[in-house]
């Protein structure tokens, strides 16, 4: 009995300070996202649309974001739409791993850059740049898939740009 409050203890030990690495690791990351994107925005995927470019040598995906709130930059629309290499158009697919996929309904919260090329935003820094909300089962709480509450993230981020 007594071994198996220690292995309980020593696992509660573990968790709380895998999770405190976890948080205090991301937190660098979050900072260069948040101070080199040019929106920062909240919101649930409503579309995926993949296609040819002209020449048909590549496929690239619009991916449409209606926007719950802006925390950084800001559109007149309540729409924001991503571009991405990569999707499936018919039976061709053509993936980059380093990039980020969404999905149908997702909820994300996304650092975006603006491509001076063609200004249609990109997802800046590949995968690092979205982040998937989840809905805490047991609180109902919104939370990233590491577990921390987006309200903190969000206060992150902002404590970031003010700075």
């Amino acid at each position: 009995m007594i071994k198996s409050y220690r292995l309980v203890h020593l696992w509660l030990l573990l968790s709380i300070f895998t999770l405190v690495v976890i948080a205090q690791s991301e937190s660098p990351v979050i900072k260069n996202l948040a101070e080199n994107a040019d929106v920062i925005l909240l919101g649930k995927v409503t579309q995926k649309v993949s296609s040819w470019n002209l020449s048909k040598t590549r496929i690239y995906t619009t991916t449409t974001v209606q926007v719950e709130e802006f925390l950084k930059g800001s559109n007149s629309q309540n729409n924001v739409e991503i571009t991405s290499p990569g999707g499936e158009v018919g039976e061709v697919g053509e993936l980059y791993t380093h990039l980020p996929m969404f999905d149908q309904d997702e909820e994300v919260l996304v650092f975006l850059k603006k491509d001076t090329q063609n200004n249609k935003y990109k997802v800046l820094n590949g995968a690092d740049g979205k982040i998937t909300v989840l809905e805490d089962a047991a609180t109902k709480e919104k939370i990233t898939s590491s577990k921390i509450p987006i309200k903190e993230l969000k206060s992150q981020i902002h404590r970031y740009l003010s700075e």
